[in-house]
């Protein structure tokens, strides 16, 4: 089932300002559980766990900065 640009839109907003921030904390928790690995190991951790969120919720924020594609033209009144 696809979503509708509106419904992108919120949920991608929901995402950033709630899931994220939740996702973060967990990320830092988990990394704290370790026994505080080298530099360039933690590095990586958080990079991967950085690039891990996005995956699965790229088809939402696909799109979401460009005009509403079912919008109705808009008369351009430099013409």
């Amino acid at each position: 089932m696809a979503l509708s640009y509106k419904a992108r839109r919120r949920l991608s907003l929901l995402v950033l300002l709630v899931g994220l921030p939740a996702y973060v904390v967990v990320a830092v928790t988990l990394v704290n559980w370790m026994d505080r690995p080298s530099i360039l190991v933690e590095l990586g951790i958080y990079v991967g766990l950085g690039l891990l969120w996005i995956l699965p919720l790229r088809p939402v924020f696909l799109g979401v900065g460009q005009p509403d594609p079912d919008a109705p033209p808009q008369n351009d009144p430099q013409e």
